[in-house]
């Protein structure tokens, strides 16, 4: 046990230096069978038939402004709480909330299938550190689940200005076979913002796991855009445009196999808003996300 804790903290400590210091080294859910079942035969009036839809039409409108009021208030409160301070109870309520909501209205479901993943997003809620948004550190917990947490206390021990977190962002790439690329980019300053870096962890989606989750292999990691690097000058950029990534997966694989793959469930999302959890920590690991740009500007799976 003592063994595996001490490859664990290598393994870590490793990754957090060279990033800190030593970077050399479907939405709406009815369908067309749905929307069928109501059809009248031709007997009755256009009357009857235009009554049926007013009211569906004044039904959708009310159910989409529940929703909507909900968002509303779940960013507010978002953009209220300081991002990196952890949990808040107002804020997970919010969240359990518009999850409910949405599946109770069929608002922002099927997320593997939706088409809405693809492109960036900018994380305004975590209910741990933020570098616990990057599925790295979700695999690394696979890997050493006994004495993860207590790495992870002593790294989190660490006050500000010493080290800071965030902003955090993840990329999505999706094909129509729920296949394709992931990269979340967490940023890190250490020693009052002397040195920061930007902690890049590369994943492959492998595929759907049911209607809402997403199967992510860990590929590997590494400190990008340096500051201490370009105080080098071209010297620097050179480095740090060609260092070799650290292969994070990998790594973790040799300790425990199948850990480097994780999977992210997300329980809401739209074309501005996504819920997102770990499936192996549901009640734990629970994000907020806001879309980065307009939507559309990755590929998106077609319905």
């Amino acid at each position: 046990m003592a063994g595996r804790s001490i490859a664990a903290a290598k393994v870590l400590v490793a990754i957090i230096i060279s990033v800190a210091l030593f970077p050399l080294a479907y939405c709406f859910t009815t369908t067309s069978s749905t929307i069928g079942s109501f059809a009248r035969p031709k007997l009755f009036s256009t009357k009857a038939t235009e009554s049926d839809e007013t009211e569906l039409q004044a039904s959708l409108s009310s159910a989409s402004s529940r929703v909507e009021d909900c968002k509303r208030t779940l960013i507010d409160q978002c953009n209220s709480h300081k991002l990196g301070s952890g949990y808040a109870s107002s804020i997970d309520n919010s969240i359990r909330n518009l999850e409910q909501l949405g599946e109770d209205l069929g608002f922002g479901q099927a997320s593997s299938f939706s088409g809405l993943l693809s492109g960036k997003w900018e994380l305004i809620y975590a209910r741990d550190d933020i570098t616990r948004s990057s599925p790295f550190f979700w695999a690394f917990r696979r890997a050493f689940p006994d004495s993860s947490d207590q790495i992870f206390g002593i790294t989190d021990a660490i006050p500000e200005p010493i080290k800071m977190v965030g902003p955090a962002t993840q990329e999505i790439d999706l094909d129509s076979s729920s296949r394709g690329t992931f990269v979340s980019r967490v940023k890190v300053a250490t020693l009052g913002g002397v040195a920061t870096s930007i902690m890049t962890t590369r994943a492959t989606i492998m595929g759907a796991e049911g209607v809402d989750g997403l199967r992510l292999k860990v590929e590997t990691t590494k400190p990008e855009n340096s500051t201490i690097l370009k105080k080098l000058g071209p010297l620097g950029e050179f480095i740090n445009s060609n260092s070799q990534p650290f292969p994070s997966g990998e790594a973790l694989e040799r300790v425990a196999p199948g850990s480097s793959e994780v999977v992210m469930v997300t329980t809401y999302l739209d074309e501005g808003l996504r819920i997102t959890r770990n499936k192996d920590r549901s009640d734990e690991d629970v994000f907020v996300w806001v879309r980065v740009g307009e939507f559309g500007g990755g590929n998106t799976a077609s319905l």
